[in-house]
């Protein structure tokens, strides 16, 4: 029986709601930081005489709904002191509680602090979630805390090339993964090449990777989700925080509309590379430009004890020119209306508009005559999703979803002319409804189904190209202005389930079948800002993945050490590359130089992590394979995939010396990554040609580094509000030589011998960065 009847089915019983012994009653609320006013994603409410609870939501909101008596609640979250209510429940009644923190962590990003048993009991399996002290301390490149480089270092994900912001999941490629903020779209994630990432870490409130079991309410990509929250801002008082480094500075200021109502947050950065530049006395050197800047904003306000809206933004550009003769921009643009509303006690809803834009654009003024290109994607959505929380045992979330995407692939246009050169628009609608159950069945099993259906629209105006097996166009078909001319639509069960072996180990297994209908034109491993997006189309078909996961979860005394092993097999269909040489910048005949093919890729994951204590860190090893197989690419043999690498340690380690000094190092090892080396070479005229070899059957030289930092705090003063850190760190510490490419050249000198260079891009890079808040 195909797996999505089988969901349905798990559904359907969900859905039945058993006529309860003795009337229910229903306690609900929010769950907040005691001194910002912040709601807590993930805190964990337990009834003692239950022995059965539930979480807050991705807005702090929990619904528990048992019978009517005498209970004690306890409220719970890593980091902040738990909370007891004593209770006695003859009616429903609202109940919002505030936390208090019992440590205050300088320039952390706070990550879900879920409950610290949260790994065995829930069924969510292929998911990482760091806390906030350990992402902190955790030494990255140019001394600033990096969201992505910090999800780099866990288990199953890889990063061919050093310093790119890109990562893959699983043996997938960069642009099968979603990544969103506030919901909305991040089409590129990476400033200045790649090694700063999009997201400032004082403006985020949560961060979550889900690897392969993937929720039913995301979809439109194979590989992961990484889902980033912005904070909301302190709606108690004013605070600010922010750094000051040697290539950036940033700034956060945040305060409360009206106390205990409403918020806002203003965060920024800038790199200021370029006024470094501005000091030196070479005119070829002080002309440049290479920086970039980012602000995020958000605005909540409480209407009432059932309303909630939501404003927040994102808008990011990077920079880059050489004197007056070229310059090159690109950045991302996002924007998030979101509105919570309470229909009831149980049924919770969040309706969203969103908003994503990313483009580029290269200008050339040398020369004549001069020219401008620029491409853009954008894309505007409308959700709405509810959750239904029938018991602590059986919750229910259904919703849906509309995309219109909008792709310009580009335009150029030449100077002192009439005319240019235009790649016709790309326009598409996309839908996506779903409905997910979670429901315990006893005490030891617990079961969490869904079922996704997606579609996908190609709508003109447009030309469609009809393509023969020597992919060669025979044929053009014109389409008029928002006519719909090509539909897909695919199925996407989910399920996952967790059995209880006791109280600290648990098994877990998952499938999930996701499409994916927009993807990336890139030849570039570690991707570049000028590839464009493509969508599927009458030749194009989705590209579709289905992945099993099954794991052991195991934690030790009393929570502090966690274990898990996780192993994984994914089939993919449809997947795309591209012919040799192929030209995909301004070609208005890509599919010509489309190719497709299957893929696979497996693996095992292992992690041991110590969460407490003075000594905490963590270890995460990956074996894993990926491999591609296209007829019309390598001879039709199958090849490694541009990700695999099989083999993928990380050491992480971080010491508190003293209340104001702690040591942190992660060392790195990986396999290098494939590439295609040239076999022999044979002499033409007067030059001498590169035969090459079957596709990604060399690799580079294994890379492995390692990075360490001292944070080192200022005294506390009593009623000071003023604190203050120092951040020095290393990267590549010892200096390693890592391989970012290798290139071949004939030997000036000796004609018939060929000679190997291996492109540097890091050494040892120091830095040096004063963190505050007041």
């Amino acid at each position: 029986m195909k797996a999505y009847l089988i969901s349905t089915l798990f559904l359907l019983f969900f859905c039945i709601s058993l006529t309860p012994a003795q009337e229910n009653i229903t306690i609900s609320g929010y769950v907040k930081d005691q001194n910002t006013g912040e709601t807590l994603i993930g805190a964990t409410i337990y009834v003692k005489e239950l022995q059965a609870g539930t979480i807050s939501n991705d807005y702090g909101f929990y619904s528990l709904t048992i019978p009517s008596g005498r209970y004690n609640l306890e409220y719970g979250f890593v980091g902040y002191a738990p909370h007891q209510e004593s209770l006695d429940v003859q009616s429903n009644i609202k109940l919002n509680v505030d936390l208090k923190p019992t440590t205050i962590e300088l320039g952390a990003v706070e990550i879900k602090g879920r409950a610290r048993d949260h790994n065995i009991k829930s069924t969510q399996m292929s998911m990482i979630q760091m806390d906030a002290k350990t992402l902190k301390n955790l030494p990255v490149i140019f001394g600033e805390s990096d969201l992505m480089k910090s999800i780099q270092m866990m288990p199953g994900i890889q990063t061919p090339v050093e310093g790119s912001s890109g990562f893959s999941v699983r043996g997938g490629g960069m642009d099968q993964n979603l990544i969103l903020l506030d919901e909305a779209t991040v089409y590129n994630p990476s400033h200045l090449m790649g090694f700063f990432s999009v997201f400032n870490s004082d403006a985020v409130k949560d961060v979550t990777l889900y690897k392969g079991d993937i929720p039913a309410s995301a979809g439109g990509r194979l590989s992961s989700l990484l889902d980033v929250k912005m904070r909301d801002g302190n709606k108690k008082e004013f605070s600010a925080e922010g750094g000051v480094g040697i290539i950036s500075s940033r700034l956060t200021l945040e305060a409360p509309i009206k106390k205990d109502k409403g918020s806002f947050i203003i965060s920024g950065r800038r790199t200021y590379a370029d006024i470094f530049l501005k000091l030196s006395p070479d005119s070829a050197i002080n002309n440049n430009k290479l920086f970039f800047y980012d602000l995020n904003a958000k605005l909540n306000y409480e209407i009432n004890s059932n309303n909630r809206i939501f404003l927040s933004g994102y808008f990011g550009k990077d920079k880059y020119g050489y004197a007056d003769e070229m310059g090159m921009n690109w950045g991302n643009a996002t924007f998030t209306a979101r509105w919570n509303h309470l229909f009831s006690d149980q049924l919770f809803s969040n309706l969203t508009l969103l908003y994503s834009k990313y483009n580029y654009q290269v200008e050339v003024n040398s020369g004549s005559p001069s020219f401008d290109w620029t491409s853009y994607l954008e894309n505007l959505s409308a959700k709405y999703d509810f959750s239904w929380l029938l018991t602590p045992a059986t919750t229910v979330r259904f919703g849906g979803q509309a995309i219109r995407h909008f792709i310009q692939p580009g335009r150029f246009e030449v100077s002192n002319r009439e005319s240019d050169y235009k790649v016709p628009d790309n326009k598409a609608l996309e839908y996506g409804i779903y409905l997910l159950g979670e429901q315990n069945i006893g005490d030891k099993l617990k079961i969490n189904a869904g079922l996704r259906f997606s579609a996908f629209q190609n709508m003109g105006k447009a030309t469609a190209y009809r393509i023969d097996d020597n992919f060669q166009v025979t044929d053009t078909v014109n389409y008029g202005h928002n006519k719909i001319f090509n539909t897909h639509t695919g199925w996407e069960p989910r399920l996952s389930a967790r059995y209880l072996l006791n109280e600290e180990t648990s098994l877990k297994a998952s499938y999930s079948r996701t499409y994916q209908y927009i993807q990336l034109a890139s030849n570039s491993t570690s991707g570049t800002p000028l590839d464009i997006w493509f969508p599927a189309s009458e030749y194009v078909q989705p590209q579709i993945c289905d992945q099993i996961s099954v794991g052991w979860f195991q934690n030790f005394r009393n929570n502090t050490y966690e274990a898990s092993v996780e192993t994984f097999y994914k089939w993919m269909e449809n997947q795309i590359d591209f012919a040799p040489n192929a030209n995909l910048m301004l070609n208005n005949q890509l599919e010509k130089d489309i190719r497709f093919g299957r893929g696979n890729a497996y693996g095992a994951e292992f992690l041991l992590r110590k969460n407490e204590g003075d000594l905490t860190g963590w270890i995460g090893y990956t074996w894993s394979r990926a491999f591609r197989r296209f007829p019309d690419i390598n001879d039709g043999k199958e090849y490694r995939a541009n990700y695999d690498i099989p083999h993928n340690l990380n050491i992480i380690l971080n010491y508190q010396i003293s209340k104001r000094v702690g040591v942190s190092s992660a060392w790195t090892y990986r396999t290098g990554a494939p590439i295609t080396y040239p076999t022999m070479r044979f002499r033409h005229a007067d030059s001498s040609l590169p035969i090459y070899g079957d596709k990604n059957s060399a690799r580079l030289p294994d890379y492995h580094r390692l990075d360490i930092s001292v944070t080192i705090k200022g005294k506390d003063k009593p009623d000071r509000k003023w604190q203050g850190e120092w951040h020095i760190g290393a990267y590549n510490a010892y200096n390693r030589a890592n391989a970012y490419s290798v290139q071949f050249e004939e030997d000036p000198d000796t004609p018939n011998k060929i000679n190997a260079y291996k492109m540097v891009m890091f050494r040892i890079v120091p830095s040096v960065t004063y963190n505050f808040k007041f």
